[in-house]
């Protein structure tokens, strides 16, 4: 694996999921309580977003947590941190998961009705 270099942040982790058939609703319900209970309230986490996919991807959904840099991620998920984190009951609902780090210290705007 490539060597990690230090990332200025903030940084989106993306676990992206592939549900089983049928499955993507009960994912995505898991998500706003379990999930979010994994990040909310964590040092350097900045919030959190999750959805599913649109079409003919319903089954594609999508958990994103945004940390302060990458200590915060590291601080949190201890040295399994570039491994997908699956609570419990996770699995039988999963056919196949990731889960990136982006570095969006280059590029990161977001519309505010300020």
């Amino acid at each position: 694996m490539a060597e990690i270099t230090q990332q200025n942040g903030p940084i989106v982790r993306l676990f992206q999921v592939r549900a089983k058939p049928g499955c993507a609703e009960k994912l995505i319900q898991k998500f706003a309580v379990t999930s979010a209970e994994v990040v909310k309230g964590e040092p350097g986490n900045q919030g959190y977003f999750f959805g599913n996919g649109v079409g003919s991807d319903d089954e594609y959904v999508v958990f994103a947590s945004l940390w302060q840099d990458l200590d915060a991620v590291k601080a949190r998920f201890g040295d399994e941190w570039q491994t997908s984190f699956l609570p419990p009951g996770y699995e039988d609902l999963i056919d196949e998961c990731s889960i990136r780090h982006i570095d969006s210290s280059s590029g990161w705007h977001v519309k505010s009705d300020d």
